[in-house]
């Protein structure tokens, strides 16, 4: 598999990474990101250390960066964790929201068995506050195009609180989307742009990404 590198240099690579790919998997048969890029740095007679610092749910596209040393790493999972890392997204959800921009903030918890999280009052055990903030940028008769930005970073957080609100994703069967098309395998969620503190410099950073998804394809139109 071809990698997507956008930037690259001593310290970090960032890429894009396709829909279908894992983050990282424990399975040795599965190719993930994390296999890929040591593949694609060991090939160019490199250190073949790729640090993970953040995720994408394995059907989720979109840019990411990987460290290639461990005090990169430590850098930028700080700035992960701290969410001082900006992440920007872009969703199809389902219909359109009654309010054309506005913040999201619900109780999550996850149901590890399952594969999902749901919404639950707050206060439940285990639960974890999740927040993010959305623009709605384009209708079209049966969904919106949506712009976002994850204020904390929680498992399924953009599905399940679209799901919640009535607006799942399109292609997101796991949620309730009746938006599915045949041969599309891959949800309507695509991480846009990333911003972050490069970890030799100490300057900002930032990348972006188009999606490429078959949902985003008609707001091109």
């Amino acid at each position: 598999m071809d990698v997507s590198v956008l930037f690259e240099d001593k310290e970090i690579l960032v890429c894009y990474k396709p829909a279908g790919v894992p983050t990282q998997t424990k399975s040795v048969a599965a190719q993930d990101m994390v296999s890929i890029l040591k593949k694609y740095l060991k090939d160019k007679g490199q250190e073949p250390y790729v640090g993970v610092v953040h995720r994408l749910d394995q059907p989720v596209e979109g840019v990411m960066v990987f460290a290639k040393n461990r005090q990169a790493a430590a850098y930028l999972s700080g700035q992960a964790a701290g969410n001082e890392m900006e992440k920007y997204y872009q969703a199809v959800v389902a219909g359109h929201l009654p309010e054309k921009s506005g913040r999201l903030e619900h109780d999550l918890l996850k149901d590890g068995k399952n594969n999902r999280s749901k919404v639950v009052p707050a206060g439940t055990k285990g639960a974890k506050h999740a927040v993010l903030t959305y623009r709605v940028t384009e209708e079209k008769e049966d969904v919106s195009l949506v712009t976002i930005r994850l204020e904390t970073g929680r498992h399924h957080q953009i599905r399940a609180q679209f799901a919640a609100c009535g607006h799942p994703l399109a292609g997101d069967v796991k949620y309730g989307s009746e938006q599915k098309r045949t041969g599309q395998s891959s949800l309507a969620l695509c991480s846009v742009k990333l911003c972050f503190r490069h970890p030799g410099t100490k300057q900002r950073k930032e990348f972006s990404v188009v999606p490429s998804g078959t949902y985003f394809q008609e707001f091109k139109k």
